[in-house]
């Protein structure tokens, strides 16, 4: 996952080799939480549920394996290309602990973010409310 160039300056100088070495070194080109492979296109109904083209399996969203979905069930079917990116499990870009970090998918990085990603939302939404109440006044009832 890109770098926003306001954030750059957060991370280390060595980051694309840090980032590189949890992905590929540590976690094989899998995702740690889903075992979803970097860089393959899968087959997925949606809810968590995916094909394993590597093993040739149907695995859960924690990455384990499960028996072969119903036949009406393959009407969900969709397609996905996974990348992998290394996430900071704290949301401190500065803390390179490799205990805090570990190489996740889109749905699980998107997914162990979701509360900061609101957290960050409801702070923007206060922030442009004070703005609004310091310059026009406070908000009609």
């Amino acid at each position: 996952m890109p770098i926003k160039p306001a954030y750059r300056y957060f991370y280390p100088i060595d980051w694309p080799e840090l980032s590189a070495s949890v992905r590929f070194d540590r976690a094989g080109g899998r995702c740690e939480q889903c075992r979803r492979p970097h860089g393959e296109t899968i087959h997925h109904l949606g809810d968590g549920r995916w094909f394993d083209p590597l093993d040739e399996l149907w695995r859960n969203d924690r990455g384990e394996e499960i028996d072969w979905p119903a036949y009406r069930d393959y009407a969900a079917l969709k397609q996905m290309k996974v990348v992998l990116a290394t996430a900071h499990l704290d949301h401190d870009p500065g803390n390179n602990r490799p205990g805090n970090l570990k190489a996740l998918c889109q749905r699980c990085h998107l997914r162990n973010d979701r509360k900061e990603h609101r957290r960050r939302a409801r702070i923007t939404v206060l922030k442009r409310r004070a703005l609004g109440d310091l310059l026009n006044g406070p908000y009609p009832d």
